[in-house]
């Protein structure tokens, strides 16, 4: 029996609008939540073998912001690009590309989650106009170290794998009940029974929503490309930093160099969480970036 959705009546009282719009190649399936007329527009780039619903649970605790929140391409509901390749270069000028097909009057705070944060911060320092940076689970330290040189030797093994096999076989790797299950495994930090199983199950829900198996390693790959200091310097607007204080993926001690590296940054710890602030935290995670937000110009 599935563990009812913590933040199932809390979202329930914000408008949720679906649409699409194609960048460079890929059919942009992506949710706006909120009022058109907010103060702050937040667009979302979410977490590697992610989607739109990752981040609900936070955005379930911010109705009065606007907050637009796509599928990356080759996830979720979103096709892949074929005008770009599914590397870090090619995920930043697809998130740039999108928020200009918004036609926003006003360039929005763009907001990256895990991966989404070498995407954002990239794009960022690249030339993309934006009102200001937030980074939740920030890839602080070499993605190719940071949880280890042995796991991720073994997991590029696996992605890697999945290249060289036909498609259905490729994807009962991929969606093998007991890979998803070992990472959720890995990743869960709370004490809380109820709260981890929901969590597995999102994992079982969402982790498996990708387009094509080749798209996916191809993500892998660019997941391991740099962490968000290499860009950092070229960052020109606010930015906030929310991590997770026990965070396997990307250490604590590489937040604090990170955040250093920023023109204009500040770091948020939250205690006692992993790399899932979202799925765990997601009242301290609300409260930091409004918190942020109020103290805009």
């Amino acid at each position: 029996m599935s563990v009812p959705t913590p933040h199932a009546a809390l979202l329930s009282e914000i408008p949720i609008r679906e649409h699409e719009v194609e960048v460079l190649g890929s059919s942009t399936h992506y949710w706006e939540y909120g009022p058109k007329d907010a103060e702050h527009t937040i667009v979302i780039a979410h977490g590697y073998r992610g989607d739109h619903h990752g981040f609900e649970p936070v955005i379930a605790r911010m109705p009065q912001l606007r907050i637009i929140g796509p599928d990356l391409p080759g996830f979720g509901s979103s096709t892949p690009m074929t005008e770009a390749s599914h590397n870090i270069d090619g995920y930043r000028r697809w998130l740039a590309g999108f928020i200009e097909a918004l036609g926003l009057p006003t360039p929005p705070v763009v907001l990256g989650h895990s991966f989404g944060s070498m995407v954002a911060t990239r794009a960022i320092a690249e030339g993309m106009p934006a009102r200001a940076l937030i980074l939740v689970n920030p890839i602080a330290t070499d993605p190719k170290i940071g949880a280890g040189v042995g796991i991720t030797r073994l997991t590029r093994a696996f992605y890697g794998a999945s290249r060289g096999l036909p498609r259905p076989l490729a994807n009962a790797l991929l969606r093998n009940w007991l890979v998803v299950q070992f990472m959720s495994m890995t990743l869960v930090t709370t004490d809380d029974p109820t709260l981890r199983t929901w969590i597995h199950e999102e994992h079982h829900r969402f982790f498996n929503g990708y387009s094509d198996p080749r798209t996916v390693a191809d993500g892998f790959e660019a997941s391991l490309e740099a962490e968000v200091g290499k860009a950092a310097p070229g960052v020109g607007v606010p930015t906030l930093m929310v991590a997770g204080e026990n965070d396997t993926i990307t250490p604590l001690d590489g937040q604090f160099r990170t955040v250093e590296l920023f023109p204009d940054a500040r770091l948020v710890v939250i205690p006692k969480v992993g790399h899932l602030i979202h799925y765990e935290t997601p009242d301290a995670a609300a409260t930091a970036i409004l918190e942020f937000l109020d103290e805009l110009a």
